[in-house]
């Protein structure tokens, strides 16, 4: 998996933002890498800001 494409985990709820899915209900189409979501983004599980998210190392 390339740094780009690695995966995101809400520190709010756990949701994790796999690039490979993307958040089409969020407008965010697949294959996107986190770094390239707009800072306005929000979970869609519980609404946390893109900020809140960090490297998921699971």
């Amino acid at each position: 998996m390339t740094p780009e494409l690695k995966q995101w985990i809400c520190e709010s709820c756990g949701f994790i933002y796999d690039p490979a899915d993307g958040d089409p209900d969020g407008g965010i189409p697949e294959g996107t890498a986190f770094e390239d979501i707009p800072d306005t983004w929000f979970c869609p599980v519980c609404g946390a800001r893109k900020k809140d998210f960090v490297p998921y190392e699971g």
